[in-house]
């Protein structure tokens, strides 16, 4: 039986980049990988134009709320393998301690949400930014996971970070 990986996108306020991230990694895992999303200082609803997006990808929204990554510090918390900031925001805050060990690393995209243009306009912000975090994911799916070292994984987290 394969492992199952655990993920967490994390960003300020888990309304647009993070939810999108998790939708995305829960929709191309292929059952391998089970993915959540939470903020720092949650904004306390998923951005609209997330939702727009994820019903016009045919993805699944089904259970996505804004919520605190408190909610994955705590004892009875699924266990993460890896950890994802997707906002310079949060890779700067202080987190709180993660049990285990999870890889982590940084993939910033720019926020969606700071969009005040029409609804066209933000759906198409909206959109870019899943373009980005889609590919990132993608490249992270196609590593060999279980055969990379911990030092050597992290690397090429960083690396998707960057690309």
């Amino acid at each position: 039986m394969q492992k199952i990986y655990n993920v967490l996108f994390l960003c300020t306020g888990n309304s647009a980049r993070s939810v999108l991230a998790e939708s995305a990694l829960n929709h191309l895992g292929g059952g391998h990988f089970r993915a959540y999303s939470a903020g720092s200082k949650p904004s306390g609803k998923v951005h609209p134009a997330s939702l727009r997006l994820l019903q016009r990808m045919g993805l699944s929204s089904a259970g996505l709320r804004s919520k605190s990554w408190d909610e994955f510090a705590a004892s009875d918390a699924p266990q993460m393998d890896f950890i994802f900031t997707v906002c310079d925001n949060a890779v700067g805050e202080e987190c709180p301690l993660w049990l285990g060990s999870p890889v982590t690393a940084h993939w910033g995209v720019e926020d969606p949400a700071a969009c005040t243009g029409s609804e066209a306009e933000q759906d198409k912000v909206f959109e870019q930014v899943y373009q980005r975090l889609n590919k990132r994911i993608q490249l992270f799916i196609s590593l060999p996971l279980a055969k990379l070292d911990a030092l050597s994984l992290r690397q090429r987290l960083q690396e998707i970070g960057r690309s």
